[in-house]
């Protein structure tokens, strides 16, 4: 089988292409080729194409490989649609099935509402469970303030027990600064009395 294909020649990093009609199963870089059609540098833009020998081998079955074909519809050596050669990334991918998926939806949707009732019946169902989750969110909403509402009245009768326990140790201590006063006294007056009966 017959194709059209570049053929690297030109030094490292200098790339320049023949374009060759080869047997498929030649090396793109090497061996040998049934005839040159043209030339193509990349770096220089240049491009010479024989277009009557490329029409010719076209005619006999020679098929051009995608970028060839591309640079003839450049050229205006042939007509059609160029060929898209590298895939798209996987992300343009998703997000084009996304919207085929859509576009299937949106037809669908469009061919339904031959009637106007069947949508409307359709449509209730779905629009009393948001409203019915609406009301049980609220509903949990609701119970969860009184909770909190419940653990702060908690939270303060606690503290104003701890508040009370304090003062009633304070009296304790009190109590017992007095009982210590008076111990004092009790000593200076004993103290005085064994001066007078000295």
């Amino acid at each position: 089988m017959l194709v059209i294909r570049f053929f690297r020649v030109g030094k490292k990093n200098q790339p320049s292409f023949k374009i060759i009609v080869t047997e498929k199963k030649n090396p793109p870089t090497g061996g040998r080729f049934v005839e040159e059609v043209g030339f193509w540098n990349p770096l220089t833009k240049e491009r010479i194409l024989k277009g009557e020998r490329i029409k010719y081998w076209m005619s006999v079955g020679a098929k051009p490989s995608a970028s060839v074909y591309n640079l003839l519809i450049s050229e205006k050596i042939i007509e059609g649609k160029k060929i898209v050669k590298h895939k798209k990334p996987k992300a343009e991918k998703e997000t084009e099935e996304i919207k085929k998926v859509e576009e299937k939806k949106e037809e669908a949707v469009k061919k339904e509402p031959v009637s106007e009732e069947k949508p409307k019946e359709v449509e209730k169902p779905v629009e009393e469970k948001p409203q019915q989750e609406e009301s049980k969110v609220e509903a949990q909403k609701e119970v969860a303030k009184e909770e909190k509402e419940e653990e702060k009245d908690k939270k303060e009768s606690h503290e104003i027990e701890e508040k009370e326990k304090p003062t009633e140790e304070k009296l304790e201590l009190e109590e017992g600064k007095l009982i210590e006063e008076k111990k004092p006294e009790e000593k200076t007056k004993e103290k005085s009395e064994e001066k007078e009966d000295k």
